[in-house]
């Protein structure tokens, strides 16, 4: 009995037997964690069902012993939680963050190094993170690949986009898992930047249907000072494995303990709307860190934007091929005739504003610079602060508020990240001086510092610095081109809105598929917000610009929904466009008006099943 009881024993400090098992506050789902041989394994149930079967866990570093085995269990802790917090905006007045908590201490003898697995387990998914505690043998390292998987129980039908480093304005494809190799090449399409990685790779938030109707989501929540993370499918197994965005150098996180991961996400239900309505994307983020936050006003504006994408105007002043901004003098150089954003025009966009209601107008192509601004790695591209001769800014601002209109800022950066931080504090003090409390920025092109990515920690600390600074200047911020949302609008409420998706801008380059605004509640919408520029009333492009033969593959009461997307029932959707050609009949925005106030009070659920369903 003796001999018996010391070789448990001793299994059970090399993590063989060792098992921990954490479920929902309903007690639908249930983890599992425990040590094969030295390496971390978890898997999750639901109802009984399995979601992810068993799957591996851990870190590959790209120096000394990886963070993947040689573990054994120094010790854990479970416990509850349960509070109710209000958000600054957002679709609903309060939010429920009720979870179980798992936390493992892992040790590894060969190194005495430790890390904290840390699993929190909500009635709708799981969430669990790395942690790095301040250790004399694991101060600095470098990640070469993080290696965390989710192995799924079947050959699932997913909505998907290919995995890339800079870009997700790809249309979804709905196949099976096992169909994604073979889609892959047809999925990619051109891109100012992009760079696909895998002919199995693909984005989160990852959308998925089981055969037997489970609905399962696979995402990220609270990216800070890390990487992004793709997942790459192991296509003979059904394993999915994270894949971190790299630098420049391939190295995909520099870390300093203490450290942590954001957190893996899995949502899950046998109903698609509580896919929709789960909260626990933002839970997994920490508490709003601003003290005052009444500066924050979630806005209704249109745009001086959509006729430069139709080709109808230019952003660009002149037609000159390049430009150098510390040499050209535009007073002395010739207009092109075609520039949208001059004094006139734009007064009758703020007319416009004020006779139909919206709070602001956005103008684009304001500032000096944009007739090189992309395609060419250029550094000094804008300067944020100087406006073209056509432009009268202190006569915009006083016309502005003189009809109760706000004004929108527009930083494009055309990808020069560098460029951009080293005028940022002239341009949110330009914007202060001037009337302006939001901006909509922009990272179209490739990355410079050259060979970064827009979704790697590089930029990851970027956008968040941008955004910090920002709050500095009580600026909200609507980011396009940047990396999706991973509920960060909790701890930062100023992060108002975000692109990153195909939006609507390629109704005017050939068309978004009918069923992608479906399929984006489900999977980009996860994290956040999202700026789709909706609101255009003439579908016929051609009529715009005769040249342009696109159509827009919508009707008024389809742009209404998007406008004002069901999943808002309770506050206005965050600063989105309108783009409402001013020539169009007054009676076509009447109407969309209206059908806006009749359907006010709808039940977010209610929609859901006639918005979006799912193959089966």
């Amino acid at each position: 009995m003796k001999r018996l009881i010391f070789i448990l024993m001793a299994l059970l400090s090399y993590g063989i037997l060792r098992a921990e098992t954490l479920k929902s506050p309903d007690g639908n789902i249930v983890l599992d964690f425990e040590l094969d041989n030295g390496v971390p394994v978890y898997k999750v149930d639901y109802k009984g069902r399995p979601v992810i079967k068993e799957s591996k866990l851990g870190l590959e570093l790209k120096s000394g012993k990886n963070l993947t085995d040689g573990f054994r269990l120094a010790g854990s802790e479970t416990s509850t939680f349960d509070e109710t917090w209000k958000p600054v905006w957002g679709e609903v007045k309060e939010i429920r963050n009720h979870y179980n908590e798992l936390e493992v201490t892992l040790e590894q003898p060969s190194t005495d190094r430790r890390m904290i697995i840390r699993f929190r387990v909500f009635d709708d998914g799981v969430g669990f993170r790395y942690e790095f505690p301040d250790q004399p043998n694991l101060d600095y390292f470098v990640i070469k690949e993080e290696k965390t998987q989710f192995a799924m129980a079947g050959g699932h039908t997913a909505f998907w986009l290919p995995g890339d480093y800079d870009t997700q304005e790809y249309s979804t494809v709905t196949s099976k898992l096992s169909e994604i190799r073979g889609l892959m090449n047809e999925a990619i399409t051109p891109n100012s930047s992009q760079t696909p990685f895998s002919p199995t790779g693909v984005q989160t938030a990852l959308m998925m249907k089981t055969d037997d109707g489970l609905y399962i989501n696979l995402h990220e929540a609270a990216l800070v000072d890390y990487s992004c993370m793709s997942l790459d499918l192991d296509d003979k197994n059904m394993i999915f494995e994270s894949h971190l965005t790299p630098d420049a150098l391939g190295d995909k996180g520099y870390m300093q303990t203490p450290a942590k991961s954001p957190w893996r996400t899995i949502i899950v239900s046998d109903d698609a709307r509580d896919i929709l309505a789960s909260k626990m994307t933002l839970n997994l983020n920490e508490p709003c860190v601003y003290e005052d936050t009444s500066w924050i006003k979630p806005t209704k504006y249109i745009g001086v934007w959509w006729e430069m994408i139709t080709g109808k105007s230019t952003w660009a002043y002149t037609d000159l091929p390049h430009v150098k901004l510390d040499l050209v003098d535009y007073s002395r150089l010739t207009p092109n005739g075609r520039h949208a954003a001059n004094t006139e025009h734009v007064k009758e966009y703020i007319d416009f504003a004020a006779e139909h209601g919206f709070d602001a107008v956005l103008v684009e192509g304001w500032n000096i610079g944009w007739e090189d601004w992309i395609g060419k790695s250029k550094d000094y591209v804008f300067d944020f602060i100087t406006p073209y001769p056509d432009f009268d800014v202190e006569e915009i601002e006083r016309y502005a508020k003189s009809k109760g209109v706000k004004m929108i800022m527009h930083h494009e950066t055309s990808g020069s990240v560098r460029n951009y931080e080293r005028h940022m504090e002239k341009a949110y003090q330009f914007m202060n001086d001037h009337g302006y409390d939001a901006v909509k920025s922009g990272y179209v092109g490739d990355i410079i510092p050259r060979g970064e990515h827009h979704y790697g920690q590089w930029m990851v600390n970027h956008y968040l610095y941008a955004l910090t600074e920002a709050a500095k200047h009580k600026i909200m911020v609507n980011a396009h081109e940047a990396v999706r949302p991973t509920g960060l609008s909790r701890t930062y409420p100023n992060l108002i809105g975000n692109e990153s998706a195909r939006g609507t801008e390629y109704e005017s380059f050939g068309g978004n598929n009918p069923d992608h605004t479906t399929i984006l509640p489900f999977t980009r919408l996860i994290g956040g917000p999202m700026d789709y520029t909706p609101g255009i009333f003439e579908t016929d492009i051609s009529k715009l610009n005769p040249d342009n033969h696109s159509y827009v593959r919508s009707t008024l009461a389809r742009q209404r929904h998007l406008y004002d997307p069901v999943r808002q029932h309770h506050r206005p959707h965050p600063v989105r466009h309108h783009h409402a050609d001013l020539q169009q009949p007054e009676v076509q925005l009447r109407r969309l008006l209206v059908l806006g106030a009749a359907a006010d009070r709808r039940h977010a659920c209610d929609h859901c099943l006639h918005r979006f369903r799912f193959p089966g």
